[in-house]
């Protein structure tokens, strides 16, 4: 597999596995399977796993605890997050520093490779609204940002990143800041779009956020590549009519059926979409089982999609 440049930290494979699937986020599977396929993924070349508590209250990092028993394979690095809200200022370390040894202990590990603030950073005077339920800038500046610097120096985390899904601003003036993140989780689809996670007025902006990423030189993780399904050939949950998923499905319908003129399969077209944007170090999957991964790393495989194939997706789907 494809191994990228990973801004500060050296390299990472180009797909890497996320626990939403193996958490059954993204539908049900088993302990066994979520391990098998964890495994699998491993031995395909995958270099980088993606945890979080949230991902089936704790599931996806019980099994990373279950398949390697504490001793990582050589050169697998690991990831997990903190989704802290608004506490205090006084507790913010605190919290963080719980969730983190929650998540260590789950995956019976001393050390992560890169932690996240989980959930997206808004500005101040948004505090309290309906649909802000991540953490205010001023917050993350002057007391996240600082405790996360400590956990690098301590050795308990070897950097640190945010999730930079939320409003666009925000994101990228967290980004700016001096230190920048070491990385950042970008939403980065075909629709730009970020689906259900958006609670926010304004359009999404995830190129722009992006950029910001590679201006200052913080490793970008692509998530959403599917778009939570609605770039594959059939949302696999229910969901209403008008949930933005099923919005999203229609919108993608002209894909959908290129990709049938192309004998290749939508999700198969869409990681390779997503691999394909410049400035991205590795696409989290969403996969839950081995059938779901071999598709993605089929896909990885058969390399970048040329730039006029990629025009003719935007244009299909009137992105940009």
């Amino acid at each position: 597999m494809q191994q990228r440049p990973f801004g500060s930290l050296g390299a990472v494979s180009a797909l890497t596995l996320g626990g939403g699937g193996t958490g059954q986020v993204w539908g049900a599977t088993t302990r066994d399977e979520a391990i098998a396929t964890t495994r699998e993924a491993v031995e395909s070349g995958i270099t980088l796993l993606d945890l979080a508590p949230g991902y089936g209250n704790g599931e996806a990092e019980s099994v990373i605890g279950e398949t390697f028993g504490g001793r990582l394979p050589a050169g697998v690095r690991i990831t997990t997050k903190c989704m802290l809200g608004n506490p205090p200022p006084a507790e913010v370390a605190s919290r963080l520093e719980a969730s983190l040894a929650a998540s260590l202990e789950r995956m019976r590990l001393s050390r992560v490779d890169l932690f996240f603030l989980h959930g997206q950073v808004f500005p101040d005077d948004k505090a309290g609204q309906p649909g802000h339920r991540g953490s205010p800038l001023s917050l993350f500046r002057e007391h996240v940002r600082p405790t996360f610097e400590r956990l690098v120096r301590e050795g308990r985390i070897g950097a640190w990143g945010i999730s930079a899904a939320g409003i666009p601003e925000s994101c990228i003036a967290a980004i700016d800041d001096d230190p920048p993140p070491n990385a950042a989780q970008v939403v980065i689809n075909l629709l730009d779009s970020p689906g259900g996670m958006k609670s926010y007025e304004g359009p999404a902006r995830p190129r722009d956020i992006l950029a910001a990423a590679n201006r200052r030189g913080v490793a970008v993780m692509g998530i959403r590549a599917v778009q939570a399904g609605a770039l594959t050939d059939a949302i696999d949950r229910p969901l209403a009519d008008d949930h933005p998923e099923m919005v999203d499905y229609r919108r993608a319908a002209p894909f959908r059926a290129i990709a049938k003129e192309l004998g290749e399969s939508p999700a198969s077209l869409a990681h390779r979409y997503a691999l394909s944007v410049p400035g991205v170090s590795t696409i989290v999957l969403g996969v839950k089982n081995r059938t779901e991964l071999r598709e993605c790393i089929a896909a990885e495989a058969m390399g970048p999609l040329d730039a006029a194939l990629m025009a003719r997706f935007d244009a299909a789907v009137g992105r940009g």
